[in-house]
């Protein structure tokens, strides 16, 4: 007598900074993405299958067996002036290739039980003091609207009978890219220091409880819509640089004024100077045990070790 085969877990996105971590975790899995050559050789175990969000839905075939989507693919933000071109394929990557990705599962005979599909903190726009919770309306701006939208898309699969989460994602912390990664330099030479003046809150979280995030959403079935992926310590940009110096033995006094990021930025620098003070209030309730809560922490295990 033969098993049933075990449910499969699909993940876009998986040679992003989360996306890797969450399949050194989960272990073999479904990949979806632009190079399955490169997916296989990262991750030889994965059953990778190339797809681009531009040349229409992926095809049914690659979800043979597949319980659970996880969607994190998207362009990079960070990298560089917002042109035109660039504001274009962030947005399109992330609400075109959803809308995509959802269509192929509506052709599906059955669809998967669950889809989880990245947001971010950005969906809350520049808030200065206002504590923000899943309840709080969308913000203003570039990247607001791009979240409202990318969420939309992925909400469109609740008409299928899945259970849909939204992973509001604050900065991930990592000394293996993403944010922290590209500070060390910086700060390590003594030349870190306060953004903008420092005012700003910052709503960070640790990559380890971004993974256990996701892995608690695919295993809880009461979570569904809209959840804040922070620590519940939220700091501003003067403390975080703080305990940043404080982290590597430097100094952290070296500021970076506002129309200086502007001018060598652009529109981009909102990423940066935007104030979101997040609670991870979806989480707190779902009972959820952050394995680094506080920035102290989260910064020795990055930094040390300890």
């Amino acid at each position: 007598m033969t098993s049933d085969p075990l449910p499969k877990i699909m993940i876009t996105g998986a040679t992003g900074l989360v996306g890797s971590a969450l399949v050194l975790r989960l272990g073999p899995v479904v990949v979806l993405g632009r190079g399955a050559a490169a997916v296989r050789a990262r991750f030889p175990e994965a059953e990778a299958y190339s797809w681009s969000y531009e040349k229409g839905p992926p095809e049914a075939a690659v979800f043979a067996g597949v319980e659970s989507v996880v969607h994190l693919a998207g362009e990079p933000i960070a990298d560089g002036r917002w042109t035109a071109e660039r504001k274009r394929r962030i947005r399109d990557s992330r609400v075109l290739g959803t809308r995509r990705l959802v269509e192929a599962m509506a052709a599906l005979p059955r669809p998967p039980r669950v889809l989880v599909c990245a947001s971010a903190i950005g969906y809350y726009g520049d808030r200065g003091d206002e504590e923000l919770d899943e309840s709080s309306a969308a913000g203003d701006g570039f990247l607001a609207e791009v979240c409202r939208e990318w969420e939309s898309e992925a909400q469109a699969a609740v008409a299928l009978g899945m259970r849909v989460a939204f992973l509001r994602t604050g900065v991930v912390l990592s000394s293996r890219g993403g944010a922290l990664s590209r500070m060390l330099g910086p700060f390590r030479k003594g030349l870190g220091g306060p953004i903008a003046g420092g005012r700003q809150w910052m709503s960070w979280i640790h990559l380890d409880d971004v993974v256990g995030v996701l892995l608690r959403i695919l295993d809880d079935p009461h979570i569904s819509g809209p959840v804040n992926a922070v620590a519940p310590e939220s700091v501003t940009n003067a403390d975080f640089v703080r305990a940043l110096g404080r982290a590597l033995g430097r100094p952290a006094f070296v500021p970076l004024p506002r129309f200086v990021l502007r001018a060598a930025l652009g529109e981009m620098s909102q990423v940066l100077t935007s104030s979101q003070r997040v609670v991870p209030r979806a989480l707190q309730r779902a009972g959820y045990a952050f394995r680094f809560p506080r920035l102290e922490e989260a910064l020795s295990d990055l930094l040390t070790g300890r």
